[in-house]
């Protein structure tokens, strides 16, 4: 196991390294210039002579390949350089937002497993019932359903409607529940298939006939015989979830205005920040991986 561990950290930089050319190549063949992105958020004219200077301040006068391997470099000792628009570091800007988007993915997270479970195992003991066919319905509505989309039907009804929760911001449990729940969606839909599947595999294995040949209590043969013995592709798939949850976030962040560093790297792409989106995805690639 310690071999496999360690086979899968060493192949970390070599997909740090793929993932920073690609977004790097990305970044440079997308319209639009970051010079000019910079002039008009500085408030200075676009002309010729400030756009060659513009250019030579951001670097951005060098061969591709110069960029690149300056970049790396500076990268290799944690430093991504600035941030195009606020001239501070990017890798304090996206620790300063990461906070948020850790709280809003642990919450969705909380919610995914806290629902997920009882309805997976439910399903799964009352397969082919009413209840069984609902669960299955909401499942396949939850992996369907995009989840910005669900989040402005969230505030329609919650907010607009009913007038409960507030719509946008950050601070407390109520501005928290309906971005949770809307960055939840796919990840509870899944994992309560996964598990009602994980259960129906091991109910009927030798070891769940002996439990109840033994007189053990149905409600011990179905949380420490079945459960248990189920827990692990889910275990597995919580993982997975993790780097699903903070990926999500920056949509579900743009729609609830969370400042979150989802939303920030949404606000670098209208600006054309390269430093800080080229952080971003570092960041995220190495959270996933």
């Amino acid at each position: 196991m310690y071999r496999y561990v360690l086979g899968r950290l060493a192949l970390l930089p070599v997909i740090l390294l793929t993932v920073s050319l690609v977004v790097f190549l990305i970044l440079r063949m997308a319209p639009g210039d970051p010079a000019q992105s910079y002039l008009r958020i500085s408030q200075i004219p676009p002309t010729a002579e400030n756009l060659a200077m513009a250019r030579e301040v951001l670097g951005l006068n060098k061969p591709l390949a110069a960029q690149y391997a300056l970049w790396l470099a500076k990268a290799a000792t944690l430093d991504f350089g600035r941030s195009y628009v606020t001239g501070r570091p990017v890798i304090d800007e996206i620790l300063y937002y990461l906070p948020a988007t850790l709280e809003l993915a642990g919450a969705s997270l909380l919610i995914t497993l806290g629902l997920s479970v009882p309805l997976g195992v439910m399903a799964a003991l009352r397969k082919d019932t009413l209840a069984d066919h609902l669960t299955r319905a909401m499942s396949f509505a939850g992996v369907s359903i995009p989840n910005f989309w669900f989040g402005f039907l969230l505030v329609w009804v919650f907010s607009m409607w009913l007038g409960w929760l507030p719509p946008l911001g950050r601070g407390g449990l109520e501005r928290l529940v309906m971005p949770a729940f809307s960055l939840a969606l796919m990840s509870l839909a899944v994992n309560t298939r996964l598990i009602r599947a994980s259960m129906l595999e091991n109910m009927h294995n030798r070891f769940v006939l002996y439990a109840r040949a033994r007189g053990v209590s149905e409600r011990s043969v179905v949380w420490r015989h079945m459960f248990v013995n189920a827990l692990i592709p889910i275990l597995t798939a919580t993982g997975m979830h993790v780097g699903e949850l903070l990926g999500g976030a920056v949509v579900v962040e743009s729609v609830f205005s969370w400042p979150g560093v989802g939303r920030y790297a949404v606000s670098s792409i209208y600006n054309r920040d390269f430093p800080v989106l080229q952080c971003f995805m570092l960041v995220m690639t190495t959270i996933f991986v």
